[in-house]
């Protein structure tokens, strides 16, 4: 079924939704704790920029444990997702090694960071279906940095577009080029992620392997432990009107 995107005029301003004070609306973040908080990634102590592992390319990646926790992006209520929180690592603090650096991540994956966040429905055999996509965001200039983000729409920002999400459904990152979003070397126990593609999971995509179109099925067989995708989305849960909320839904039962 085709599902309907959520319109609310005001851009930015419509943040204003989970703000302190707004109108009992339920918050949930999936993805992230106070305990585990989105960060931005960094190579880890004495590992080269050549070695070092943090850049996602082209793939759409399902975060499958983080910090102990199982499945921390999967959604428990029905709602909408109205913003994201993604990690960026600055790649270098040398501004001459870091021109180096993009020019050729962009020459090799297709142009400049561009990410998509996906919402998924679980099949078996880990198998995802693609339900709903915002749209294509370009994180350049945010490198090195956490990015907290509405679901606009680009260009013009005057509408905030909300994704619909079901209870058992879970958030996915896709990097449509490539992006510094991986922290590794963590404890394999308590972090993993997978990726949507099938094969040869030990090296880099040579081709496109993101999910990229609705209702499209994808088998996520290449898993990774260890490590963490830096990313998170907020959710705003759907409430049921209060039975004496004048002019909300009517019975349509009728009266014996």
């Amino acid at each position: 079924m085709k599902r309907i995107l959520l319109a609310a005029a005001g851009g930015l301003s419509a943040l204003c939704l989970i703000a302190p004070g707004a109108a009992s609306a339920e918050i949930i973040e999936l993805g992230q704790t106070s305990a585990a908080p989105v960060a931005a990634p960094a190579c880890p102590t004495g590992v080269s920029l050549d070695n070092c592992r943090i850049v996602l390319t082209r793939t759409t990646a399902v975060q499958n444990e983080t910090n102990g926790v199982l499945n921390p992006t999967k959604v428990t209520k029905d709602g909408w997702i109205i913003a994201f929180t993604v990690g960026l690592s600055k790649l270098t603090s040398d501004a001459k090694t870091e021109l180096g650096l993009l020019k050729g991540l962009d020459q090799r994956w297709g142009g400049p960071p561009q990410i998509v966040l996906t919402v998924l429905k679980p099949q078996p055999k880990n198998k995802y279906t693609v339900v709903a996509q915002s749209a294509t965001f370009h994180v350049l200039p945010f490198l090195g940095s956490v990015l907290q983000e509405p679901l606009s729409l680009p260009p013009t920002f005057s509408t905030m577009t909300a994704l619909p999400v079901k209870k058992g459904e879970v958030i996915g990152l896709t990097v449509l080029t490539w992006a510094p979003v991986l922290t590794y070397n963590l404890t394999s126990s308590k972090y993993s992620y997978r990726q949507s593609r099938r094969a040869n999971c030990t090296h880099t995509p040579g081709t496109q392997t993101a999910q990229t179109t609705l209702n499209s099925t994808q088998q996520y067989l290449c898993a990774y432990t260890g490590t963490r995708v830096q990313y998170s989305a907020t959710e705003i849960v759907n409430r049921p009107y209060p039975k004496t909320y004048v002019g909300g839904p009517t019975s349509t039962k009728k009266k014996k």
